[in-house]
């Protein structure tokens, strides 16, 4: 009896930590834009994203399209370390909407000595080719 509560007890604490393959993929792909931009590295936080025309980014300033457009914006609203400190997020949500499409809700916080921002995330995540990428961001 002893066994099986045990047994019971390693499945259960397991199963809810378990996680897809494609879910795995895309909670990496967040861990390489958080690495990325710890590390002040705008580029390959951008990598994560389609690099597409029909990108979308919707924050406080409305919507951008496209992916040059995006990488233009952060580039211009973080232009250094000092403005892009350290960020970090909390994954509040996961979920499959079809075999193509992931939307993923959370919070982002970035600690910088000029002044922290914190908010919150809707990222829809589509598989293009073997990758999951970006193809609509709403940060707030």
């Amino acid at each position: 009896m002893r066994i099986i509560i045990i047994l019971l007890f390693c499945i259960g604490s397991f199963s809810s930590f378990a996680q897809n393959k494609d879910e795995q993929a895309i909670l990496n792909s967040i861990h390489i834009q958080k690495t990325a931009w710890n590390k002040g590295d705008i580029a390959t936080f951008m990598d994560t994203y389609w690099k597409s025309d029909s990108l979308m980014f919707i924050g406080k300033s409305g919507v951008t399209y496209g992916w040059q457009n995006t990488l233009d914006n952060y580039k211009r609203s973080y232009p250094d370390t000092t403005f892009m400190g350290k960020l970090n997020f909390e994954i509040l949500h996961i979920k499959r909407l079809s075999v193509l499409y992931y939307s993923v809700v959370g919070k982002w916080e970035l600690t910088r000595s000029i002044g922290n921002l914190k908010g919150h995330f809707t990222l829809l995540f589509k598989k293009i080719g073997n990758r999951w990428l970006i193809v609509n961001d709403h940060s707030s």
